[in-house]
This record gives C-alpha cells, structure tokens and sequence, in this order.
C-alpha cells in the first residue's frame, strides 16, 4: 500500500477502505477472467475494454430506445463473454 497522506483518522480509514474494495474489483474481475478461460491479464483486458463503444439507439414512439454493444475487433471479441455476466455470476 502507498504512503497515506491523511492526518485524521476518519481519512485514513477511509482511504485504507477504497483501496481494500479496489482490490476486492480487481481480484473478482481476475476471476471472472480466469473462469472464462481468457488468457489476459486484468489490465490488458481493461485496456481493450475501454476501446468498445456502447451506442443508444432512439426510435420514434419507442420509450427508452435500446442500446448496442459494439464489438469491432479480435481483441474486443474475446473479452466479450465477460459482457454477459448472467451466464458468470450463476444468476
């Protein structure tokens, strides 16, 4: 863990706090890649992850439209079962 640049208490428990639960996302995302037999490490997935673009689509008299996940290339296509958690997380 970094140094903690806070003075009161109530500061540091909380920054001691967001970095435990940032881990917490780190090791689960690390799982879920792991299960999905993905073989990429969690930063090279967020990398490619951040190159996908969601649009929404707004059609008359429809409310709320729908929206689409599009996934362009190789890279993006095998991350893509991680979009479908349902299947993941046994819901």
């Amino acid at each position: 863990m970094r140094p903690v640049f806070h003075f009161t208490e109530r500061r540091i428990e909380a920054h001691v706090c967001i970095c435990f639960i940032a881990y917490k996302v780190y090791k689960e995302l690390e799982r879920i890649i792991r299960i999905s037999r993905i073989n990429l490490s969690v930063d090279k997935v967020l990398d490619i992850a951040k190159t996908i673009a969601t649009i929404d689509i707004k059609t008359g008299g429809v409310p709320g439209g729908s929206k689409r996940t599009l996934f362009l290339t190789e890279e993006q296509m095998n991350i893509k079962p991680l979009f479908d958690l349902k299947g993941l997380l046994g819901d």
